[in-house]
C-alpha cells in the first residue's frame, strides 16, 4: 500500500508539474505549484525524511508560495487584468530539456548503486532525525544558525526599507 501511494503522488506532482509548465494563467499555475511542492513533500516523508518534507511545506508553500499567490491577486485585482503569460521557447525549451536529461541519465548510469552501504537491505533510518537535527543546530551549530537568522532579518528590514512610500509634501 505505501508503494501504491507513493506512486500516486509521484505521478500527481508529475502531471501538476506538466500544468505549471503549460497553463497560460498564472495564477493557475501558482496553484500547481502549490500541488506539486506538497506531493513532493509527501515523497520525502516516504523517503523516510520527515524534516525535509516539514521544511518543504513550511518554507516554499507556507511562505513563498503563499506571497507570490497573493500578490498576484492583488496585482489582478489592482489592473483588473487577467495574468496570461505565452510561450514563445518551446523549442528551445526541448532541445534543454532533453540535454539535460541525457546529461544526468549518463551521469547516474556510471554510479554502482548496489555497492553502497545504506542500500542494502538491512537499512533502518534513524528513528528521529528531526530531533538529532534540532540537537546539532542548538549545541555544534548555534553560530552559523543565528548568523543566518541576523542575515534574514536584516533582508527582511532592508527590503522594508526600500518599499516604503516616499510622500512629498508641496
Amino acid at each position: 500500500m505505501e508503494l501504491y501511494l507513493f506512486y500516486v503522488f509521484a505521478a500527481l506532482a508529475l502531471v501538476s508539474a506538466l500544468v505549471i509548465i503549460f497553463t497560460k494563467n498564472v495564477l493557475y499555475a501558482a496553484f500547481a505549484l502549490v500541488l506539486t511542492l506538497l506531493c513532493i513533500a509527501a515523497v520525502y516523508v516516504y523517503a523516510m525524511a520527515p524534516f525535509i518534507a516539514v521544511i518543504q511545506i513550511i518554507v516554499y508553500i507556507g511562505g513563498v508560495l503563499v506571497l507570490m499567490i497573493f500578490g498576484m491577486m492583488l496585482t489582478n485585482r489592482l489592473s483588473n487584468k487577467s495574468l496570461l503569460t505565452e510561450h514563445h521557447y518551446i523549442p528551445q525549451g526541448l532541445v534543454l530539456t532533453t540535454a539535460l536529461f541525457v546529461l544526468i541519465y549518463k551521469a547516474l548510469s556510471g554510479v554502482n548503486f548496489s555497492g553502497l552501504s545504506w542500500m542494502k537491505e538491512g537499512f533502518a533510518p534513524a528513528e528521529d532525525n528531526i530531533q538529532q537535527i534540532g540537537v546539532y543546530l542548538m549545541s555544534d551549530y548555534i553560530l552559523p544558525f543565528e548568523v543566518a537568522a541576523v542575515l534574514l532579518l536584516s533582508a527582511l528590514i532592508g527590503a522594508l526599507v526600500l518599499s516604503q512610500r516616499k510622500e512629498r509634501y508641496p
